[in-house]
Formats: C-alpha cells, sequence, structure tokens
C-alpha cells in the first residue's frame, strides 16, 4: 500500500519537496529494467527498489506532467490535416474510394490513414512547441513510424535523446526542458530519470499502450511470468516489459509453440529441447533471473499493440491448451489469465 506523507510541518524546498513525495511512496521492491538487449537503444539497465505502478501514478499527477494537451487543438489539427490529405485522396473520396489512372486502379481502404492514439500524439506534440516556444524539446523516440510526422517535429526543433552505446545520453536535457514520450511509450527507468531532471514531461503515449501496460501489472500482482506478444527490440515491447515482473517475449506463433512444447516436456510437437536452449533462442526476450522451469507455471498473455490480433488470440488459445493439458481443465485458472488488451485500429489497418 502506498504511504503518504505530509509535509505540512516540514520546511522543504518545492522541487525537493515535490521529487520526495514522487519517489517515497513507491515502497515494494521492483527491478525496473530487465531487459537484456544490449542494443535495443533504450537506457541501461537498473536496479530500484520501488513500485513501478505507484511511481507512475504519483508521476502523471505532478506539475511537470501533461497528457492532455495544451489547448491548441483547433490549430494543430488544422496543420495536421493540411499535411496528411492530398489530391490522390481526395480524388479517390469523391469516386466511391476507388479510381482508374490508365491502366492502374487504386482503392482507398475503408480504415486508412492513423488510428485515434496516433492522431492524439501527433497532436499532443505538436502542441507541446506552441505552448513552449523558446524551451529545448527533446523525445525519447520517434513519434510514430512516419517520415512526414518526424521531419515535421524536427523542423519544429524537437531533438531525439541522443544514443550510444546502447543506451540513450540523457544527460543533454537540463532542468526546465521539455521531453516528449512518443505514442508507444517510455519504460520505467527513462521516465525516472526524467523526474529527476525536473523536466516537463509531455507524455502522448497511446492509451491502448497505457492499458497494456495495467494487464503486466496485474499478472506480477498475482505472480504471473507475462507472455508478451511482440518484439524484444520494440520501444513499445521494452516499455511494457519493464512494468512486468517476470515476462517472456514471443514475436510469433512459432515462437510460442515452442515455449509451449518446452512446458509439455517436448510433447506439443517437439520443437523445443533443453532450458540452455531455450535460454539462448530467448537470451534477449526474457527477464532478469528467468528460469524456465520455475516461471512457466503461471502465465498470462499480454501484446505489442501492433501486432495482429488474429495471432496474439490465436497464441493466448494455445497457452491455454497448453496449461490445461499440463495441468487439467479443472485447474487452468491457476495458470492462465487472460485480459483483452487488442487494439482494434491496428487490425482494421493491417487486415487486407
Amino acid at each position: 500500500m502506498a504511504i503518504s506523507f505530509q509535509f505540512s510541518r516540514l520546511s522543504l524546498p518545492t522541487e525537493l519537496e515535490s521529487r520526495f513525495t514522487l519517489l517515497s511512496r513507491c515502497q515494494k521492491p521492483f527491478s525496473v529494467r530487465c531487459h537484456n538487449e544490449p542494443s535495443s537503444g533504450s537506457s541501461s539497465s537498473i536496479e530500484s527498489d520501488f513500485d513501478a505502478k505507484t511511481f507512475r501514478h504519483n508521476l502523471t499527477r505532478s506539475k511537470n506532467y501533461n497528457r492532455r494537451g495544451f489547448g491548441h487543438k483547433e490549430e494543430t489539427l488544422e496543420l495536421m490535416n493540411s499535411e496528411y490529405t492530398s489530391d490522390v485522396i481526395k480524388k479517390l473520396k469523391e469516386n466511391g474510394n476507388e479510381y482508374t489512372w490508365g491502366n492502374v486502379t487504386v482503392k482507398l481502404a475503408e480504415s486508412y490513414g492513423f488510428c485515434w492514439g496516433v492522431e492524439r500524439a501527433v497532436q499532443i506534440a505538436y502542441e507541446a512547441r506552441k505552448q513552449f516556444p523558446d524551451e529545448k524539446i527533446w523525445i525519447t523516440n520517434e513519434i510514430i513510424h512516419n517520415p512526414t510526422v518526424n521531419k515535421r517535429l524536427e523542423e519544429m526543433d524537437v531533438k531525439e535523446i541522443p544514443v550510444g552505446d546502447g543506451k540513450k545520453h540523457f544527460d543533454v536535457v537540463s532542468k526546465g526542458d521539455v521531453v516528449i514520450l512518443p505514442a508507444f511509450g517510455a519504460a520505467v527507468d527513462e521516465m525516472l530519470e526524467l523526474s529527476e531532471r525536473s523536466v516537463q514531461i509531455v507524455d502522448t503515449t497511446c492509451p491502448w499502450v497505457s492499458k497494456v501496460w495495467n494487464t503486466v501489472e496485474k499478472h506480477k500482482k498475482g505472480e504471473y511470468t507475462s507472455i508478451i506478444h511482440g518484439k524484444y527490440s520494440h520501444e513499445e515491447t521494452i516499455a511494457t516489459a519493464s512494468f512486468a515482473g517476470k515476462y517472456i517475449i514471443v514475436k510469433n506463433m512459432d515462437e510460442a509453440m515452442y515455449v509451449c512444447d518446452y512446458i509439455l516436456g517436448g510433447e506439443l510437437n517437439g520443437s523445443s529441447s533443453t532450458t540452455e536452449a531455450l535460454m539462448e533462442k530467448f537470451k534477449f526476450a526474457v527477464s532478469q533471473g528467468f528460469d524456465p522451469d520455475k516461471d512457466l507455471i503461471k502465465l498470462g498473455i499480454a501484446n505489442q499493440t501492433t501486432m495482429l490480433k488474429g495471432e496474439t488470440e490465436e497464441i493466448g488459445r494455445l497457452i491455454e491448451r497448453t496449461m490445461m493439458r499440463k495441468y487439467g481443465v479443472e485447474n487452468v485458472n491457476d495458470h492462465f489469465i487472460s485480459f483483452n488488451t487488442i487494439c482494434d485500429a491496428t487490425q482494421a489497418r493491417c487486415n487486407v
């Protein structure tokens, strides 16, 4: 349980009081970063005894944090609409989403363009420059994977945190600077670093990504290992893993099948072999101190939101069947847990 401190009888400088309040409430032991990937571009792994969920809760309520924009929505939407529409799109929409130029017919997808989470992230990032016209503004990663948007932010003099030797160098950030967290989110240790530097944090993390973070925190609370369907080097999965307890990241159905075959002692499809082989295969995709013989007994499913809905659901069903086979149908709820973290916007744009 979080411990609340009263400062009414203490004479502390405002800045020190704010930081002490934020960090002192995080009581539970927690490993901030367990990711083993040496060249992911993330900040270096650290160990810190605090509760990540409580830390994030307090951070989002601090005076130096914003995730709702700054009231410049009309201006920024006008800019976005002028940049992300074209004569081609206009022609297609005027002709029932289909048009033929010469011998080439072009069809406009029913769900095209940015999803609402991406639109929100870009809009808030653009608003940040209007709100802070003279401050240095940094961003921890590309806001989204779109060259046009990233070029526009570069033209607005929004700079990416430099990366070297496999980690981000936050020493370029000074007190009073503005730092944008991208739509994919940021790892716990990055948030901690920024909070300690007393910067203005502009958080554009997609709410669906935050929902996945809440899910892996539930796994951790119930002592379930999170099986994260994603790419271990992707910034979103790195962030999600930083909120998890024990975890293993599987990229696709084949890797999920390998893990489930290991759980069943090679009786699923014979794809797995020894403990050493599994650890070598997933050496960049497991939490620190991961022991497959202990940490694959209670499992929960989560996903990188840009992965396909159908594959995540298929992996979830595979894990559930595996635990039924291993421990019995009547005991499956003690060994498998599932919450819906699927982003339907991703599915709509990829299901072609």
